[in-house]
């Protein structure tokens, strides 16, 4: 199982990796570009991601935007159903139009910040990620 957390910010980059660390690998990226740049290597090498934590609000392009182009990539790639990653959007934003525009575009779960690791570990139970 490999994880990617996609986070701007250093000290919510860390405790996400810090918590993901401890079950399997997980990587780190700092905006929504370098996130479809690993995404497309790991398939590549075939070693894809299970997880993706993606911040909303970043530099360059939005975790929303990014989320799109994976879930682009993976349409091009025929990975269907469970073969995709789940993505959990990790962010602020806390208004219905964000909650409902992260689900439209496809992200398996919503947390708002600050996250727990006993929420990610949940979260990942839910997703059948974890026993």
């Amino acid at each position: 199982m490999r994880f990617l957390v996609v986070e701007d910010d250093f000290v919510s980059r860390k405790i996400l990796q810090t918590f993901l660390a401890e079950i399997d690998e997980c990587d780190i990226a700092k905006d929504g570009k370098e996130a479809i740049d690993l995404f497309t290597i790991a398939l590549d090498e075939q070693k894809p991601y299970s997880m993706i934590c993606m911040d909303i609000m970043m530099p360059n392009m939005s975790g929303r935007d990014a989320l799109r182009g994976i879930r682009y990539i993976e349409d091009e790639r025929e990975i269907i159903g469970s073969d995709k990653v789940k993505v959990i959007m990790t962010t602020a934003l806390d208004d219905p139009k964000n909650i409902v525009g992260a689900f439209r575009d496809q992200c398996e779960a919503y947390l708002v910040k600050p996250i727990t690791k006993a929420e990610v570990l949940k979260t990942m139970k839910e997703l059948n990620l974890i026993d």
